[in-house]
């Protein structure tokens, strides 16, 4: 949901800046809507042969997780561009075959879009680059392990573990494996 032209920011945070406006209601009264803004993130499955790339990560305060690479856009940074920055820095690679699979608009009180993307055919060119803040081991799994993965408790990303139950219930995982893998 993108904040209404009139709302005016009332605090700047670190990664949350939060807007107010006036709103009137259906019975002609005004009340102080809020809404939040943050910099969009990207979220990349990366794949390898006919392997998918994914993130053991650690952060301080947050138990062990499993998350796709990815990150919080820059400023003026095309969405295609932080993403490639993003699997650059999380895990040495870079793709030459892009595609992006779905925008996500989580929240209807928060101006934010998450954007996922497919880099397939990644190879390594280099180091880690991880910020100070976490560790980041690079998993090599199957789809179906892929699968179980973001279906667990343990994966950070609601919205594409989301998408997966309702293609596992509609019966569509071979579609998205084709897609993912390009074939």
């Amino acid at each position: 949901m993108k904040l209404p032209k009139q709302a005016k920011k009332v605090f700047s945070g670190i990664i949350f800046d939060t807007y107010h406006w006036e709103q009137e209601l259906y019975d002609g009264t005004t009340t102080t809507f809020e809404m939040l803004k943050r910099a969009n993130t990207l979220q990349i499955i990366a794949t390898q042969g006919d392997k998918i790339l994914i993130a053991k990560e650690s952060q301080p305060m947050k138990e062990n997780f499993y998350t796709l690479f990815g990150g919080r856009q820059e400023e003026h940074e095309q969405t295609l561009e932080c993403a490639k920055r993003e699997l650059l820095e999380e895990s040495g690679m870079m793709s030459n075959d892009w595609q992006l699979f779905k925008s996500y608009e989580p929240y209807t009180k928060m101006e934010w879009s998450v954007h996922l993307y497919i880099a397939r055919d990644c190879k390594k060119i280099s180091e880690q680059h991880l910020d100070a803040g976490e560790k980041i081991d690079i998993l090599k799994v199957n789809f179906d392990e892929f699968i179980d993965i973001v279906c667990s408790e343990q994966f950070w990303g609601k919205e594409i573990a989301l998408d997966i139950f309702r293609m596992k219930e509609k019966n569509t995982l071979n579609e998205f494996k084709r897609t993912v893998f390009g074939k």
